[in-house]
């Protein structure tokens, strides 16, 4: 199996003296606190080299930042992902939103709460289309997906089923862990597939995934996870401003039973307070605008509670 990136992009960032200034503005004298905040905003931009923390760990593994070359991996990936300022803030926003359901889930089958931050970089958390065929959050291949359990076809994608595709997600990864007995490797065949990654080990005489020369997509992805792990949790540290209000907030839903074909969504939504747009974001599994169902397949259709939405006239 082998999963693949798509959300990160190689951005250089060319320093003179270890520091850029951008503003060659003023300052402003106004004493509107609102103004000399916006002002501040737009006119005060300043990239700086970062400090690499002491030490660092992921899943309980420490990080070997002592061997120069990993200590330059991470400090590339932090600089990288800290002046992707636009990037940077969707992902705050998203994360709260989403990790309250990812997290119990990981929790629950055992996997390192720090495995939530790979679903970062496999997709920003976004239902992502890959295109090698990976699909949703988690960036789950159709025939992994259809050999764990979840339906995959143009009627139903459960990839796009954020619980059960987690679910999915926690599965492999225990498996990884299991065969190479570090939470480490584990991360590394997600995206690098087991074999792959054991091919790596054998071929190099080595049995740590800090010791593998390995191409660029996998070779930066353990690092890609660290440096979101780490800004994620200082946001400050790294320049990031926002406020409770601002983050993304999970909608309460109650779920619809359906053991029957559903000819038309729109009218479905309708019939519940919706619309089919509404409909589709709450689930996004239903990938077409009706429910073949003639096996009498039960599934359970979120629809959000009211008054989350505008009401219509």
């Amino acid at each position: 199996m082998k999963f693949f990136t798509h959300l990160f992009a190689i951005i250089g960032v060319i320093s003179v003296g270890g520091l850029f200034i951008y503003s060659s503005q003023s300052p402003n004298t106004n004493t509107d606190p609102e103004i000399q905040s916006n002002t501040k905003m737009l006119n005060d931009y300043n990239v700086y080299a970062l400090n690499v923390p002491e030490s660092i760990e992921f899943a309980g593994e420490s990080v070997p930042l002592e061997d120069p070359d990993v200590y330059e991996r991470m400090d590339r990936e932090l600089l990288v992902n800290t002046y992707w300022q636009s990037n940077g803030l969707l992902l705050f926003k998203r994360a709260a939103k989403y990790f309250p359901v990812i997290e119990p889930i990981l929790k629950k089958n055992g996997i390192p709460e720090d495995f939530k931050y790979l679903a970062v970089i496999e997709s920003g958390l976004t239902n992502a289309v890959s295109p090698a065929g990976a699909r949703g959050v988690w960036q789950i291949m159709a025939g992994t997906g259809k050999d764990n359990g979840l339906e995959v076809n143009d009627n139903v994608d459960e990839r796009y089923h954020l619980e059960k595709a987690t679910e999915v997600a926690c599965k492999y990864i225990k498996q990884s862990r299991d065969k190479f007995g570090s939470w480490t490797l584990a991360a590394a065949a997600y995206n690098a597939g087991n074999a792959g990654v054991s091919r790596r080990l054998d071929d190099q005489k080595v049995d740590d995934y800090y010791d593998l020369l390995l191409g660029e997509e996998t070779g930066r992805y353990l690092f890609r996870i660290l440096a979101l792990k780490e800004i994620l949790n200082h946001p400050k540290k790294y320049g990031f401003n926002f406020s409770d209000a601002d983050l993304y907030k999970s909608i309460p839903t109650k779920k619809i039973i359906v053991d029957s074909e559903v000819t038309d969504f729109a009218s479905f939504a309708l019939d519940h307070g919706i619309n089919y747009k509404i409909l589709k974001i709450h689930n996004p599994w239903l990938r077409e605008d009706h429910l073949n169902n003639k096996s009498k397949k039960v599934y359970y259709i979120e629809i959000p509670e009211e008054g989350y939405y505008p009401a219509k006239p």
